[in-house]
């Protein structure tokens, strides 16, 4: 068992983390208050060549492993958790269900602009009355001659407005009352094609979350990705890639928590001592860095047997369900180190708190983790 970085690894590491102490975390704080989508800093990632960094190279990619995307995520999330979610949802969910499950033909026309930058990745899934419960998808997919037409609503859609199509669930059929569930690639600008951002978030403020209203929305049955009657399969195995993207999230999340928090306790002196001195703090800090270390294992871990072609789904919500717990008391924490301090803007803590929450809601909630790994061991 070897827990060394390849040189590519390393390589990437040096190279992303380099990018987003110059180019990302100056700006976070910035975007937080604004709400600015940082457009500049993915067409920058783009001639990185890291927007398509796991997928072939043939198609534009860089054809790097999943342990190479973790740490990009990871490095991203560190310095900003808005620009963070935007890339791993722009792999994970936009780029990775074309690539495992497109024809040729679709990869060559969907996936190429996905890793050369010319497009955001995004996917649809959750529906206003479909969140845990995906099968309740009530987007329907009428066949009309060579066309699909396709009505419906998604929610909570992230990168909706700066993606030229978007892979999403449909309705195919029904028989016996049971739904036939398809996966479609749906061009953003055809007709009847409405992309709403309007919703008001708790946190990720610079990240684009949007609800997708279609009306009949007419594309030809070649858009059909993967086989028909399959599209929530294929869907939930592209949610075991995404949980190992928001895992490499939290653990830069917490680990940005930590520095900080770690920092301020040295300077910040009280009773004529550094906070450091205080064994309360010390074990804060050492809980901390203990945990964001098994977190970062777990994802790692999860990484690795994707890469393998090893069954990963029991790993993916492993890490993904520690990870995110994990940052949200991480960031809580750092928030108490800081005390009053900690409750202003300018100090970033208490917006790596709001950050974390979402964490342990996208792409499966905790509780739909835990129903995961319970059957995954037997348990159900």
């Amino acid at each position: 068992m070897d827990f060394d970085l390849t040189t590519e690894q390393r390589i990437i590491k040096k190279t992303i983390k380099d990018f987003a102490e110059e180019e990302v975390a100056k700006g976070a704080l910035e975007r937080d208050r604004t709400k600015k989508f940082p457009i500049e800093i993915f067409r920058k990632l783009a001639d990185l060549g890291m927007m398509g960094l796991p997928f072939p190279e043939e198609y534009g990619g860089g054809g790097a492993d999943t342990i190479s995307f973790a740490i990009v995520v990871e490095e991203l999330s560190k310095a900003c958790a808005s620009t963070g979610i935007t890339y791993s949802a722009h792999i994970s969910l936009g780029g990775a269900p074309i690539n495992q499950f497109g024809t040729e033909e679709q990869k060559r026309k969907y996936l190429v602009p996905l890793c050369t930058g010319e497009s955001l990745g995004a996917f649809g899934l959750t529906e206003p009355n479909a969140g845990s419960d995906a099968g309740g998808t009530e987007t329907k997919a009428i066949e009309d001659g060579d066309d699909f037409v396709i009505n419906g609503e998604k929610s909570f859609i992230t990168n909706g407005s700066y993606a030229k199509f978007i892979p999403l669930t449909a309705v195919t059929n029904r028989k016996d009352g049971k739904k036939e569930i398809s996966a479609i690639i749906v061009p953003t600008d055809a007709e009847g094609f409405h992309v709403k951002d309007h919703y008001e978030k708790m946190g990720l403020h610079a990240s684009n979350t949007t609800e997708l209203v279609l009306e009949n929305v007419r594309v030809p049955k070649e858009n059909l990705l993967g086989k028909r009657g399959e599209g929530l399969k294929q869907f939930l195995q592209t949610l075991d890639g995404g949980r190992i993207g928001i895992g490499a999230m939290a653990v830069g999340i917490a680990q940005a928590a930590y520095e900080k928090s770690l920092r301020y306790a040295k300077e910040r002196r009280q009773f004529g001592r550094s906070l450091t001195h205080f064994q309360a703090i010390q074990f804060k800090l050492a809980d901390m860095a203990m945990k964001i270390e098994l977190a970062r294992n777990m994802v790692y871990k999860a990484a690795w047997f994707k890469d393998k072609g090893k069954p990963f789904t029991k790993e993916a919500s492993m890490c993904k369900l520690f990870a995110t717990e994990m940052c949200s008391e991480v960031t809580s924490q750092a928030v108490q180190i800081h005390g009053g301090n900690g409750y202003m803007k300018d100090f970033h803590v208490e917006r790596y708190m709001r950050d974390a929450k979402l964490l342990e809601i996208g792409e499966g909630t905790s509780e739909i983790q835990r129903m995961v790994i319970a059957r995954e061991i037997g348990a159900r």
